[in-house]
Order: C-alpha cells, then structure tokens, then sequence
C-alpha cells in the first residue's frame, strides 16, 4: 500500500472546507438556537421560582386574613356577649324599679282607701251614737252639741284603736 500525498492532501482541504462551511451555516445556528433554548429554559425556571415565591407570600397573606377574620368574628361574639348582659341587666332593673314604683303606689292607695274608709266609719259610728244617745235620752240635740259629742266620742275611739 502506498501512500498518496496528493489525495491525503486533497483530503485534508476537503475536510477543512467541510469543517469551515458546518462551523459557518451547521453548527453555528444550532449553537445559537440551543443557546437561546438555554437561556429560555433559565428563564422559565427563574419565573417558576418567583411565582413559587409570589404563591408562598399569597399563601401565608391569606392565612393572616383569616386570622384577622377569625380574631373579629371573636371580638363580635364577645362584644355581643357583653351587650346581651348588659341590656339584661338594664331590663332587671328597670322591671325591679317598675315593681317598686307599683307597689309604692298600691300601698299609697291602700293607706288612702284605708284612711277614707276610717274617716268613713268614724263619722258614720259618731251618727249611730248619736241617734242612739238620741233615743235613750229621748231628747233633740242641736247641733253644736252633736258636734262636741261626735268629737268625744271619736276621742275615745281613737285611743283605743
């Protein structure tokens, strides 16, 4: 076998031309495409990672919302609580106040109807005294006279009772 300079020559400037051309419209845009396809892919997971970061803080915003949310609906129940009893007492003593005013009153008129009553008898016992201290002494008593009788006799009745 003999060695052929000018065909490994030839072969040489072949593969050069063929390397040159493949480095300039082959390998040189595929280069560039998975470059881009690269910087692409970091890009996404650039953007993955911050929305993961945005969702994260969305999260733990609504966990403290609820929070917040849980807090107030606690500090209305308590508020409610807390204003149900008061009014509750306010109407005792409002009911406590209204049965004291009626029984004052009821005891008012029981000691009025009472005294009217006593009045009532006094004069009504003074005129049957009367009319029978008439019949026994079987006379006609004036009026003054009456009178001081009544008083007498309403005297004595008094210090008894």
């Amino acid at each position: 076998m003999q060695f052929v300079w000018t065909s490994t020559v030839v072969t040489l400037i072949s593969f050069g031309i063929l390397y040159w051309l493949l480095s300039r419209y082959a390998i040189g845009p595929l280069m560039s495409v998975m470059e881009k396809r690269r910087e692409l892919v970091l890009g996404q997971l650039n953007e993955a990672s911050a929305t993961r970061e945005e969702a994260a803080a969305y999260v733990e915003q609504q966990k403290e919302a609820l929070q917040q949310a849980r807090k107030d609906a606690y500090d209305i129940i308590e508020q409610s609580r807390q204003t149900s009893g008061k009014q509750a007492d306010q109407l005792i003593a409002q009911a406590k106040e209204e049965s004291v005013r009626l029984k004052d009153e009821a005891l008012r008129d029981i000691e009025s109807e009472k005294n009217k009553a006593m009045a009532a008898l006094r004069g009504e016992v003074g005129r049957v005294s009367v009319q029978i201290a008439s019949k026994l002494i079987e006379k006609e008593i004036d009026e003054k006279s009456n009178e001081g009788l009544v008083d007498q006799y309403l005297k004595d009745v008094g210090t008894k009772s």
